[in-house]
């Protein structure tokens, strides 16, 4: 499906004309740079399916594999970047605090923050892990600024002591016996914790839920993970986190417009993480709170809705 006419001027702005290689009068499209998460993470495999879909829309991307969040919001609010992948909170803190020139897309998919201990621990509550060794998750990442603050609020006689470890790592070092915990925040079910199932267990979080709100607002939702997905006893209640896809402020309209058409045009191709509520949807995908919409996914969301 070719790009639009105007989508392909709004990519040819930012470039210079008669580049090396271009006869008089030609330009060559901008790639736009795709900051998405680390090798075989969820934000990885959605960014490359999204990143293909708008290619066959004549749009040139390149994908650049990163911590996640934190650094592709830093990405983009250096220039280094023009969309990437975010948990809410993470990006939230870094509209409203950091004042970063950053703008959404889509509220994507929920994200659910799983707290693994070892199935033959003797852990069972959060409160369980005061003075303990918690991998939070890798630095750059989202589910490491969300672990910060779910054990800020966690009633702690003593901090548990914190290591900065991606899944892969945190879960051979569970086994190990080098941490005691660790943290992550993904779809459900996530493919690793998958197929470690029969050796880990998952902490409720829930009681958490109330005093995040109250802290951060409705970044926070209560919410359930099913207990098939990982063969649990029970339904495990914990905290949920939407996904966003950002992007950088000055993006061009049209470039913001034709990426949100794509994703949404691709849907079904995209397979975005199969959790409760969490396959795209356009009504789902404007609740993006503090981040603002960029003009040109609302002028798309207004041409489907009026």
């Amino acid at each position: 499906m070719p790009t639009t006419r105007r989508a392909f001027l709004a990519m040819a702005a930012g470039v210079v004309a008669g580049c090396a290689g271009c006869s008089a009068g030609e330009v060559e499209p901008a790639a736009l740079r795709f900051a998405t998460g680390p090798t075989g993470g969820p934000y990885e495999v959605l960014g490359d399916r999204l990143a293909t879909e708008l290619r066959r829309r004549g749009l040139t991307v390149r994908v650049v594999k990163t911590a996640a969040s934190i650094e592709n919001l830093a990405m983009i609010a250096d220039g280094r970047a023009d969309l990437g992948l975010s948990l809410a909170d993470s990006a939230d803190e870094a509209v409203r605090v950091r004042r970063a020139p950053v703008s959404a897309l889509a509220r994507m998919y929920m994200n659910y923050v799983h707290l693994v201990v070892r199935k033959d621990s003797g852990i069972l509550r959060i409160e369980d892990l005061a003075g303990r060794a918690v991998s939070i998750g890798a630095q750059g990442s989202g589910t490491a600024f969300t672990a910060e603050r779910v054990l800020a609020k966690a009633p702690f006689k003593e901090p548990a002591r914190t290591f900065r470890l991606g899944l892969d790592e945190s879960l051979g070092t569970l086994a190990a016996g080098g941490v005691d915990a660790f943290f992550w925040s993904g779809g459900v079910p996530t493919p690793a914790l998958a197929r470690a199932r029969r050796s880990i267990r998952l902490l409720p979080l829930d009681t958490l839920v109330p005093e995040l709100r109250r802290a951060y607002g409705p970044l926070y939702e209560s919410a359930i993970v099913p207990a098939e997905e990982y063969e649990l006893p029970g339904p495990l209640p914990t905290i949920g986190t939407p996904s966003y896809l950002v992007c950088a402020t000055s993006l061009p309209g049209e470039v913001a417009f034709s990426v949100t058409e794509t994703m949404f045009a691709s849907r079904d191709r995209l397979e975005a993480p199969d959790a409760p509520g969490g396959r795209l949807d356009r009504r789902y995908a404007i609740g993006t709170g503090a981040v603002p919409l960029h003009e040109g996914a609302a002028r798309y969301y207004r041409s489907v809705y009026g």
